[in-house]
């Protein structure tokens, strides 16, 4: 059977007004942000590494595979946007999502906190999106980094601090494995971004009231006349580390 030359355009037309209609699909415009805090106060991580979890009700799993499905397309994989699941290195986080129900979670033995549980299982946090909303996410940290002091001392960066712990039981308390002084060209400062770093071993603390170290500032090139330094802790048996906020020094 022939297939006449005006019923093949109208198929090609059709099926361009259908694909079309397929990738025009409206994305989603509200914004979930807020800060992981202890008691109110933002708690400084390592940029891209400390992951959370959002789960939207009816569309399964969308946070540790790192993507948000379009309703129009719930099951087709290949129809899917892009959504940051780990917090800024200040503790803050965002995602874009579809208005409709979430639920929020810490993945297992992520960050320099615990997140709360029940019955051995991590908690979910119930969030209903309705437009743009601004949610902290309250956690207890091994320890809090009080009263820290940067600044440039001779060649190198001066700094001193209190290491608060805050888990004190003996299920979950942790000893102090290093705390570390990196300094760095841009605002971005951790183990994995420094020009230079000093690490001082836990056993090496003899006083967590009163703590300072030092690091030499290297040659830069190109030259500039600043650079970003922070305080981490590293907690033992604890991947993630927690920081002070960056400072910017002038040399």
């Amino acid at each position: 059977m022939k297939i006449r030359s005006h019923h093949i355009i109208i198929i090609l037309v059709s099926a361009f007004l259908f694909s079309c209609k397929k990738d025009n699909y409206e994305e989603p415009k509200s914004l979930l942000s807020g800060r992981v805090v202890y008691k109110g106060e933002a708690i400084g991580l390592e940029y891209n590494q400390v992951p959370y979890q959002l789960y939207q009700f009816g569309f399964g799993k969308i946070g540790a595979i790192g993507v948000i499905k379009d309703p129009d397309f719930p099951n087709d994989p290949n129809r899917t946007l892009t959504l940051t699941t780990t917090f800024a290195q200040d503790g803050s986080y965002s995602s874009l999502l579809y208005d409709g129900d979430y639920k929020l979670t810490m993945a297992a033995s992520q960050g320099p906190f615990m997140w709360a549980q029940t019955g051995g299982k991590a908690d979910t946090v119930n969030i209903t999106m309705r437009g743009s909303q601004t949610l902290d996410l309250e956690v207890i940290p091994y320890y809090m980094l009080r009263t820290p002091k940067i600044a440039k001392g001779g060649l190198g960066v001066t700094a001193s601090f209190k290491a608060e712990k805050i888990i004190t039981d003996a299920t979950n308390g942790k000893a102090i494995e290093r705390v570390s002084l990196y300094i760095n060209k841009t605002q971005f400062v951790s183990g994995a971004d420094n020009i230079a770093k000093t690490d001082v071993a836990g056993s090496a603390v003899t006083d967590p009231n009163n703590i300072s170290i030092s690091v030499a500032v290297p040659t830069i090139s190109p030259t500039q006349n600043y650079i970003f330094a922070r305080i981490g802790l590293k907690v033992a048996g604890v991947e993630d580390m927690i920081f002070t906020p960056v400072t910017k020094i002038t040399l």
